[in-house]
């Protein structure tokens, strides 16, 4: 299966994941406040306009997709599961921010960085769905193990393409989007 096709299943597997989010009953968003108060907190402490929050969110982020890829041969689980949960995430807490603020802080807030992150994310599962699913064809078929190393080689470009996009991503996550936030 060619890399395109794999990144359209990952951009399926996330719009699902956004699916669910807007599909979430109100109730759920009490469960999740904790959660949502201990990234607040997170926040707080990192701050805005500091070069170690670049880094965390970049480091963060690429730890994140090396993770994927490296254990993506193991049913595809866990790029599956960044996809449909990060969709989940990003339409859920929309829904939540335009009905207590607005759409336009919504986009304000998200836009910047997010024409940089959601294509990397994108990218990087894709590679690591694309990967996983060779390794996995690759220990039932003899025949085809000896196209894994050609198509670890390609994957780990494109896995380095959405790293480079994570960068200004993080940059501009930690200096220009909490100008839009005072």
């Amino acid at each position: 299966m060619t890399y395109k096709k794999w990144i359209f299943i990952a951009i399926g597997l996330f719009v699902l994941g956004m699916a669910f989010g807007l599909a979430m009953p109100v109730g759920i968003s009490d469960v999740l406040a904790e959660d949502l108060e201990a990234l607040k907190q997170l926040a707080a402490m990192l701050g805005p306009f500091k070069i170690s929050t670049a880094a965390f969110i970049f480091l963060k982020n690429v730890s994140a997709l090396i993770f994927s890829f490296i254990f993506s041969p193991v049913l595809c689980l866990l790029p599956v599961l960044a996809l449909t949960v990060n969709g989940w995430l990003l339409s859920f807490i929309s829904a939540a921010v335009v009905q207590e603020e607005s759409l336009g802080l919504l986009l304000a807030v998200l836009l910047p960085h997010g024409i940089f992150e959601l294509p990397a994310l994108i990218m990087g599962e894709a590679a690591a769905l694309s990967f996983g699913a060779m390794a996995i064809v690759a220990l039932v078929s003899k025949k085809r193990r000896s196209q894994l190393p050609p198509n670890l080689k390609q994957n780990l470009k494109y896995l380095l393409f959405a790293f480079a996009l994570l960068l200004p991503a993080a940059i501009i996550e930690t200096y220009v989007t909490p100008l839009f936030l005072t």
